[in-house]
């Protein structure tokens, strides 16, 4: 029974651990070791339904009325945790993609932007803690998501085209989502110039709205 028991907790953690994963799983994820894996649930023509696991991230907060702004402080914030701004003063290897929660004001208000790094699979159970107090330790949960896909940059104009046609989609087949925030979804470092890919997510807050096409898992 003591054997059992600890084989079935040894697979939970691998299965725990699967879930940030081998890059290669991801035709779209390339410039890392380590990209954040899902299950997809089903696909129609204007968006992807996704399951993902509850996982670990290092994040960071900015207030800001400029996206990109906010973006760039945060963005070193982060880079600074996994260069060596940790307790344990380790370099954490950068994984993909970084993860904008961005909350859904007014265009005149000022928008919070949470950024995540994903944590890498050897980091998910015990994470060093940061020294910087502007960045902190979060979990996500369990969570399924609309998904869009787009090229280019990730700038707030591209973010908030991406949002309103995914939005527009969603409304039409009367999805029940999150309207509070989405999440703006980057999976390339700064410097490439081709071949980008970002997303927008949703968070899903009923069964997913499929119509018109094959559920992959019922």
């Amino acid at each position: 029974m003591i054997y059992l028991s600890g084989l079935v907790g040894f697979l939970l953690l691998l299965t725990a651990e699967a879930r940030v994963g081998n890059s290669s799983e991801l035709s779209f994820c390339f410039e890392t070791e380590q990209c954040l894996l899902y299950d997809l649930i089903c696909k129609t023509d204007n968006y992807e339904v996704r399951h993902y696991d509850s996982v670990n991230w290092v994040s960071t907060q900015e207030t800001s009325f400029i996206m990109e702004f906010a973006l760039y402080k945060s963005f070193g914030r982060l880079y600074d945790y996994i260069t060596g701004a940790n307790q344990k003063g380790v370099q954490i290897a950068m994984t993909a993609p970084v993860v904008v929660k961005v909350s859904e004001r007014a265009v005149w208000e000022r928008k919070v932007y949470t950024m995540s790094f994903l944590l890498p699979a050897e980091y998910q159970k015990n994470p060093p803690g940061p020294t910087d107090d502007k960045v902190f330790i979060q979990s996500t949960p369990d969570l399924k998501v609309y998904v869009q896909s787009y090229g280019g940059w990730l700038t707030y104009l591209t973010d908030r085209k991406a949002a309103s046609s995914l939005s527009t989609a969603l409304d039409s087949v009367d999805a029940e989502y999150n309207r509070g925030f989405h999440y703006a979804v980057g999976y390339n470092s700064p410097i490439r110039i081709f071949n980008r890919h970002n997303e927008v997510w949703m968070v899903a807050e009923d069964d997913p709205e499929c119509p018109s096409s094959e559920e992959q898992f019922p």
